[in-house]
């Protein structure tokens, strides 16, 4: 059962990336209307936040977009920075509502960046840990620690992956509106393609936490099954 749960999770994940780039290259082929490029409008964004030291790079690579609250950048793609699309939009102005959270205390993005370190180590050990556990129990059944201890970490970066979720649909719901309170997004057909493509997004952290769970539970059946 299990794995007919994990490779429709792993079908269901190949579909969500390829919808999610066909969604990006879609909407970086519509203009922007009011011509501004991705860099343009994450310093507009953040202007009218009153964010004045939060830095703007360009980083190498393709959807490598992010928000690094260790040291306030706002980082993005050679596409979306240089783009004047409505994707570079959606992009741009999605990360800096990270921005914005970290500068209003939001919650969850408390709450997940205090989980970085713990999961920066968890994530690096899990795999072979789990390993290392199995083969333990097939040889001495009743030594199930390393096993329990692999469950542990996969139990820590799950609900890293659960957490990250409110925290990315915050981010695109606070650039949704403020592209339209900016007059970014001026038709009903911007609006639909940044939140089309903001959509999509989602939903590849969506896929990837509920991959998370369902390797979770399968180790910790594992583990609890040869407790009994």
């Amino acid at each position: 059962m299990y794995w007919i749960i994990f490779i429709g999770i792993a079908v269901i994940s190949w579909i969500v990336q390829y919808r999610f780039k066909s969604k990006f290259k879609k909407y970086s082929e519509m203009p922007l209307t009011s011509g501004l490029s991705g860099a343009e409008v994450a310093e507009k964004m953040l202007r009218e936040n009153g964010l004045t030291d939060v830095e703007i790079i360009s980083v190498e690579g393709q959807l490598t977009d992010h928000y690094n609250p260790a040291n306030k950048t706002v980082n993005l793609s050679p596409e979306v920075y240089h783009g004047r699309s409505v994707a570079a939009a959606a992009v741009a102005s999605h990360e800096c509502g990270h921005a914005v959270q970290h500068a209003t205390a939001y919650s969850w993005l408390q709450l997940r960046s205090s989980l970085v370190p713990m999961v920066s180590i968890a994530s690096r050990m899990t795999t072979w840990v789990l390993l290392g556990g199995i083969i333990l129990m097939a040889v001495r059944p009743e030594q199930i620690w390393l096993l329990a201890i692999g469950v542990g970490a996969l139990a820590l970066t799950t609900l890293f992956s659960f957490v990250t979720l409110p925290v990315e649909f915050d981010a695109s719901n606070r650039a949704l509106a403020w592209l339209d309170g900016a007059n970014i997004t001026h038709s009903t057909e911007e609006h639909d393609g940044a939140k089309d493509a903001l959509k999509w997004a989602a939903m590849t952290y969506v896929v990837a936490a509920l991959a998370s769970l369902a390797t979770l539970l399968y180790y910790a059946y594992i583990l609890f099954g040869r407790r009994d």
